[in-house]
């Protein structure tokens, strides 16, 4: 079996990865950095940022910029020995498809085929079809930065937007927040939402909701939006699937501007093209990326699995940071679930009291026929790690009284899991 695949991304290389475990032959072909946006210009750069501000108020710039280059050197580092395997080659190029059996390179036309084809090419940033769109920068266009701006306007209260206004925050800007939806987090928890808002406010942030950016004017050496002035403009509105150049046109894939069309098992209307990660858009996570990549692997092999993409957990690195998996209570109105939540606070856990780390709660939200935990939804130091000991209870189907029964150790953050009430 020999695989092509395009991106090496999460999703790309570790499928590549993968796919040489399992005895088959993988060409590579990747036209960026290693690792894709989430090492070079998203997931690990932005937290390098993130760790780096909460430890000095990190106004030091050169010191945050040097870590990110070593961090993503050191990570990029692990990834060329993770690819140096006998079965896999990796290309420096940017590939195109010819036809649906064939890519072909675009430094010098040479054609590829291979039984089967993984489309992991990832995705770019959106942006608002306003005036003045061009003046704004992107989150890769932030992990460069070498000073701190004064003012700092952030298009978007999704996650990117809001983890880096909580950084810019921390770092020293005047950050403002300006999002188009009523809540921030816009598909998180309702509840989740509101008191993250209402602590980041308290950090300083300045957050409009409801609001709709019409237009961007660039007045001498300012930022002018609704008559309020910035020294810099982040626009951070969603990412979009990178598929340029990619050549679908020649294809008989079926495709939008917003994504490769796929089936539960990635693959797109050629039967042996799949497509997974962000250019597929069912959700732009890494680590989705990466069990799609798995997920391909297995109908390759004819294997059945038991990944389950409705239970994703997610988080979200603001200061303080947050995390969400599996249903919201709004979900299980619309879905006729009588639904009950249970909430525990970090003020009443010992440890974060030791630690100094009192704000935050977990809600978990369980059928109420059943006692069935559904979803659960936290913010709050280390609620990114904490969120997994849910996710793991739903994948198995666990109860609230089961979850009652599992010891944990005192005194730590997990308790906080334990303790619902």
């Amino acid at each position: 079996m020999k695989i092509i695949i395009i991106g090496a991304g999460p999703g790309g290389y570790e499928t590549a990865v993968d796919a040489a475990k399992r005895g088959m032959e993988v060409i590579i072909i990747n036209g960026g950095e290693l690792g894709g946006t989430c090492l070079n210009e998203g997931c690990i750069p932005t937290k390098t940022f993130w760790s780096m501000a909460q430890k000095d108020g990190g106004t030091n710039m050169t010191a945050i910029q040097e870590k990110k280059k070593e961090v993503i050197g050191q990570l990029q580092n692990g990834i060329e020995m993770l690819l140096k395997n006998k079965l896999i080659t990796v290309i420096n190029d940017r590939a195109s498809f010819v036809d649906d059996k064939t890519v072909q390179l675009a430094s010098d036309g040479t054609c590829l085929t291979a039984d089967k084809i993984i489309i992991a090419t990832g995705s770019l940033s959106a942006s608002l079809p306003v005036a003045g769109a061009e003046y704004c920068v992107t989150s890769s266009d932030m992990l460069q930065l070498t000073t701190v701006p004064k003012r700092l306007c952030v298009i978007g209260g999704g996650v990117i937007g809001l983890e880096f206004a909580s950084i810019f925050n921390h770092l020293g800007s005047e950050v403002t927040v300006l999002e188009y939806c009523k809540q921030i987090l816009p598909r998180f928890d309702t509840d989740l939402a509101k008191r993250l808002k209402q602590c980041l406010v308290k950090s300083g942030i300045k957050i409009e909701t409801d609001f709709e950016v019409k237009a961007v004017e660039k007045v001498g050496e300012e930022y002018v939006i609704d008559g309020m002035s910035y020294d810099l403009v982040l626009m951070a509105v969603g990412r979009r699937p990178d598929i340029e150049g990619l050549g679908l046109k020649n294809t008989s894939i079926e495709y939008t501007k917003r994504s490769i069309t796929v089936d539960e098992n990635m693959l797109t209307s050629v039967p042996n093209v799949y497509a997974i990660g962000d250019v597929n858009a069912k959700m732009m996570l890494a680590h989705v990326a990466t069990f799609q990549g798995k997920r391909v692997l297995n109908h390759i092999e004819g294997k059945a699995d038991k990944i389950r993409f409705d239970i994703v957990p997610s988080a979200v690195f603001t200061i303080p940071e947050a995390a969400a998996v599996g249903m919201t209570e709004e979900e299980c109105k619309e879905h006729d679930i009588v639904k009950k939540a249970y909430k525990s606070f970090y003020r009443a856990n010992g440890k974060a009291v030791s630690m100094g780390e009192t704000e935050g709660y977990l809600k978990i939200v369980c059928d109420d026929t059943n006692g069935k935990i559904l979803g659960a939804h936290a913010f709050g130091a280390h609620s990114s790690d904490i969120i997994h000991e849910v996710t793991a209870l739903i994948n198995f189907g666990a109860t609230i009284d089961d979850l009652k029964n599992i010891i944990h150790a005192h005194p730590t953050l997990s308790e906080i899991v334990q303790n619902v009430q």
